[in-house]
């Protein structure tokens, strides 16, 4: 009985956050609705597996990456001699994993060192900026599946960006750590830490500046990394979340190895490299988690039970037509278009859903698009010629004519029956059809005797 109360209230609590027909609507409750489809969401997609996989899928391609990625990240510090202020942060990224974490940190510089890339050759080089590209590639079609991107950057974009970024970061990094330390070396800033509560307040900000560092450099991941436009505020919302969480994680991480003798005693000189796969998968799992937390407040209507919505009849016939309501009614009394991405905010259903009608019916010709930017929607043609028969047959149009190879024994009235909605039996239709064909004339093979075509308990 318990039970069944608790299954009931839990089937109460999900039909409240994905099929509230009047969500809240004041302060603070819109914001726990949005918190509450947010986390349902991310849970919902861990337990799909696809984060998980592609996790583990970067965790690989990151243990091949790493060494050419630091060496032409320091490529220009070291042109610069400022290349040792970017060691403490990667000695920071290794410090959850003890004493051992330091091992690692310092096995990679070395390694860094090691490598002259003007000794490489042109064959060498080339592999080595490769490496590094494959690497962001992977990290962009991880950032794409989230975002429900189709399609990546072109070759040409990925070369030009990518490397910019993997040259050109560090410095702004290094950049960003020596205006710091110059602003709060001033005088100015000085005298104001010896008045109270001001030095307080500034020693604290000195103490969370490698914190608001990586989470500058979250934001910017989730601004960049997706082929597709990011608001800086929802980037910025996942990128605290996500520091936070990292920050929480090290914490959590670094009692775990401390208490985990045991394994090395299991595993002996193999638990580092065990410890270090956990680590790195740990980080890219809450990369992958802030930009799914990005995407979904950026797009709450697309929460919904499953990560792909199906698309039944009925959905599309409803979403073309109150698409089509919300685009003719503000053009009727002569207000401005209404923005594509405004109208999937106010439809509340996943934004590819939307997107495949609209274009259904920008095809059809009962929409088009307009504005400077081409995402505003009007009507394609005048309201006195568009008729609800239109919309709900551009919808239920086949564009692809698959349905042209059903076989010809089926009765057009069938057809006909279905797209009038009138209520006819098969039984009247099969009496107005005639004598049927015997069996095995079109092909079939007809079961035996005492035999069924399907399984029935």
């Amino acid at each position: 009985m318990a039970s069944f109360q608790f299954r009931e209230r839990l089937q109460a609590a999900e039909d409240w956050i994905l099929a509230n027909p009047n969500p809240p609507q004041h302060w603070p409750w819109t914001w726990l609705y949005k918190v509450g489809r947010s986390l349902y969401a991310l849970v919902r997609d861990v337990l799909s597996g696809q984060l998980t996989l592609h996790a583990m899928s970067l965790v690989y391609t990151t243990l091949l990456s790493i060494v050419p990625l630091l060496a032409l990240s320091f490529s220009v510090l070291k042109a610069l001699g400022v290349h040792q202020r970017m060691e403490p942060f990667l000695f920071q990224f290794f410090e959850p994993m003890g004493p051992q974490g330091v091992e690692v940190a310092e096995r990679i510089l070395g390694f860094v060192d090691n490598m002259k890339v003007g000794v490489l050759g042109s064959v060498g080089l080339a592999l080595l900026v490769y490496t590094v590209i494959s690497l962001v590639q992977k990290i962009e079609r991880s950032f794409n599946m989230i975002w429900r991107v189709p399609d990546m950057r072109s070759m040409a974009q990925r070369f030009s960006n990518y490397l910019s970024v993997i040259m050109v970061g560090p410095l702004l990094m290094v950049s960003a750590i020596g205006v710091t330390a110059t602003i709060f070396s001033s005088r100015a800033v000085q005298a104001l830490m010896a008045i109270e509560p001001f030095g307080s307040v500034l020693l604290a900000v000195s103490k969370f500046t490698p914190f608001f560092l990586v989470v500058g450099a979250f934001t910017f991941v989730y601004v960049f990394i997706p082929n597709t436009r990011v608001k800086l505020r929802y980037a910025f919302i996942a990128g605290v979340v996500a520091g936070v969480t990292w920050q929480a994680g090290g914490m959590l991480f670094a009692s775990f190895v401390a208490g985990s003798a045991k394994y090395a005693a299991i595993y002996s000189s193999f638990a580092i490299g065990i410890v270090l796969l956990i680590w790195i998968y740990v980080n890219w799992m809450i990369l992958l988690l802030g930009a799914s937390l990005a995407f979904y407040l950026q797009n709450p209507g697309a929460v919904a039970k499953r990560r792909r919505v199906e698309l039944a009849p009925e959905l599309q016939e409803k979403v073309g037509l109150a698409l089509m309501w919300l685009v003719s009614r503000p053009f009727s009394e002569g207000r401005p278009a209404p923005q594509q991405e405004v109208l999937e905010h106010q439809l509340r259903v996943p934004g590819e859903v939307t997107r495949k009608i609209s274009d259904k019916l920008i095809r059809a010709g009962l929409l088009t698009l307009a504005g400077r930017q081409g995402d505003c929607l009007v009507p394609g043609r005048a309201l006195e010629r568009i008729t609800v028969a239109d919309i709900l047959a551009a919808v239920r149009r086949d564009e692809d004519r698959v349905v042209d190879r059903l076989p010809s024994e089926v009765p057009r009235t069938l057809y006909e029956a279905s797209g009038s909605g009138a209520s006819v039996s098969l039984a009247s239709l099969l009496a107005g059809a005639g004598e049927a064909s015997p069996p095995g004339v079109s092909g079939e093979a007809p079961c035996a005797p005492g035999q069924t075509s399907r399984h029935r308990d």
